[in-house]
């Protein structure tokens, strides 16, 4: 909790003091803003005094004019102070934006650990936006502050009685107003944090929509998302509960401050202690004073929802990375020889196994978990015990986005993007990237030829406008147009029919000849193909050869053939 605090309070202070010349602009104006609303009333009781009640028109001219620079001040001031608090509030916004998701993309990941995708985004959006209001909320806190010393000043002048009042009220009165803004404080974070989860669950729901139907698992996915939504509007009503009982504790207690001052400016009138005039301005501040004392109100729990998200923001931005960096820059060539030495990481328990530059090799593993797990120390995702070496230099030693793009890893349910066919085979690499040899490849130049415009055919987000074969065939055709020195596939076939798969198989050979390629696979077309087969059981490797050698024991097999 102590660092979470420190953490948060950074957050706060960063932002503001980010922004530090719009904030204190918009103080400046707006404290002059503030003071001009409290000279109003009372320059109208001076013009009562000095003017209405001795009947002199040079007098009512003079003070009229004063009255009227006063409201173009204060309107000018308002104005340009509001711009500047604005501006502090969009940019230290979009700052924070900006920082999350820097964070998010870093290669050594981590942010996401513990945290679904919609969750990340409800941080990168609704928090940064609640932090961001600092900077608007605190010029207004301080101009309220300017406002109630110039109507203080002005009721001592008065009277001192009412001066006096106000003056030591008015700090007992933002005392109660900081105690009753603690519950909303509570509240805001798991109000923040159960609907980002419900957003982060929809998210992956709606994802996973037509795997859902086809195993029939929409009552299940349908409960799951009304339960987490229950608890999301749960401490929403919590929240919202705690703001309108503190909105409404808050007005209440200012209506009796103010209702305190105005019978006794009222009392010390009729006793003749204060002039018309006086009385009339006494009463003015009084109703004046409603405004700051509510922006105080309004402030406090603005700071208190900011310190909540803040909370969450620094979480993130605090995450600790999944991978340490490397500083070693890549040769010019890389040969593309790898080497898994003594790899331990769940499932895998002590795997060892070489790649030749150049070859294609097929890695046959009997627990799926076993090829997750090996796949995510090839692609960087995890620090794990043991090596794998390029060119015999560790992986680790290189940083993370150099290790990824040198050995790309391809995996199983790669995303497609909202675009066209072409723009999606071509993000790995330039736009004007000669992509046909892969297409051909991967069988995609098939389903560019199905498509209504070819390959500048609209692809919906996440690929959903296409079947599981033609997103797999696109997704195979980027990867191998990137071209990478080093290539690790995923069982990139097993949406596709037998014949386009042994089709693939062949392409996949002849594009990546003189490349090094690993095949996770169970497929015997793809096994086929490769130049040698290693065997992964019970996390070690068990056996290595031929796909046709391999083919003798019973255990493999049984694997493959199943």
């Amino acid at each position: 909790m102590p660092r979470s605090r420190s953490g948060s309070r950074a957050v706060l202070t960063g932002s503001v003091g980010a922004f530090r010349r719009h904030v204190s602009a918009a103080a400046l104006f707006l404290c002059g803003h503030q003071a001009g609303e409290a000279l109003v009333p009372v320059l109208v009781g001076v013009i009562i005094d000095e003017a209405i009640t001795t009947g002199d028109p040079a007098a009512l001219a003079f003070w009229l004019l004063v009255l009227g620079l006063d409201f173009a001040m204060l309107s000018f001031s308002y104005r340009w102070g509001a711009r500047q608090a604005w501006l502090g509030d969009v940019r230290a916004d979009q700052r924070l934006r900006l920082m999350v998701t820097a964070r998010m993309l870093d290669p050594r990941g981590g942010a996401e650990v513990g945290r679904l995708p919609g969750a990340l985004a409800a941080i990168a959006t609704s928090d940064t936006k609640r932090v961001g209001m600092v900077n608007f909320a605190l010029p207004l806190g301080i101009a309220s502050t300017a406002a109630l010393v110039v109507a203080t000043v002005s009721l001592l002048r008065i009277s001192v009685p009412l001066g006096l009042l106000v003056l030591l009220g008015t700090p007992l009165l933002l005392v109660l107003v900081r105690l009753l803004g603690r519950p909303l404080e509570r509240r805001s974070g798991p109000e923040q944090e159960r609907a980002a989860h419900a957003s982060g669950v929809a998210a992956d729901l709606v994802s996973g929509v037509r795997v859902l139907k086809g195993i029939g698992a929409e009552p299940a996915a349908v409960r799951r998302y009304t339960a987490t939504s229950r608890d999301a509007l749960t401490a929403t009503l919590r929240a919202t509960s705690a703001q309108a009982w503190y909105e409404g504790a808050v007005l209440a207690a200012n209506g009796l401050f103010l209702a305190l001052i105005a019978l006794v400016g009222g009392r010390l009138a009729t006793a003749g202690e204060i002039s018309i005039g006086g009385l009339v301005a006494a009463v003015g501040l009084a109703q004046f004073l409603v405004e700051p004392l509510q922006i105080f109100g309004w402030v406090n729990g603005k700071f208190a929802q900011a310190r909540a998200s803040a909370t969450r923001i620094a979480e993130v931005l605090a995450a600790a990375p999944a991978v340490r960096d490397g500083s070693r820059a890549l040769p010019a060539h890389v040969p593309g020889a790898l080497a898994v030495r003594d790899l331990h990481h769940g499932s895998l328990n002590g795997v060892e196994f070489d790649v030749s530059p150049g070859e294609l090799l097929g890695v046959v593993a009997s627990d799926p978990a076993a090829a997750v797990d090996l796949l995510a120390c090839l692609g960087r995702e995890v620090d794990a015990k043991g090596d794998v070496e390029l060119d015999g230099v560790p992986l680790a030693d290189y940083p993370p986005d150099t290790a990824r793009a040198t050995v790309l890893v391809a995996v199983h349910d790669a995303q497609l993007f909202a675009g066209t066919v072409a723009e999606n085979v071509r993000a790995g690499g330039p736009a004007d990237r000669d992509v046909a040899p892969a297409m051909a490849a991967a069988q995609a130049d098939q389903v560019a030829d199905a498509l209504p415009t070819g390959t500048d055919t609209l692809v919906t987000e996440q690929g959903r406008s296409l079947s599981g074969g033609q997103r797999q065939r696109l997704a195979l055709a980027r990867a191998l147009a990137v071209d990478a020195p080093v290539l690790v596939l995923h069982d990139p076939t097993t949406a596709v029919d037998p014949v386009t798969e042994a089709r693939i198989a062949s392409g996949l050979r002849e594009v990546r000849r003189g490349r090094t390629t690993v095949v996770l696979t169970t497929s015997p077309a793809l096994l086929a193909v490769t130049d040698r087969v290693v065997v992964l059981d019970d996390g070690v490797v068990t056996g290595a050869g031929t796909h046709t050698e391999l083919l003798a024991r019973d255990d493999y097999r049984a694997v493959v053939l199943a």
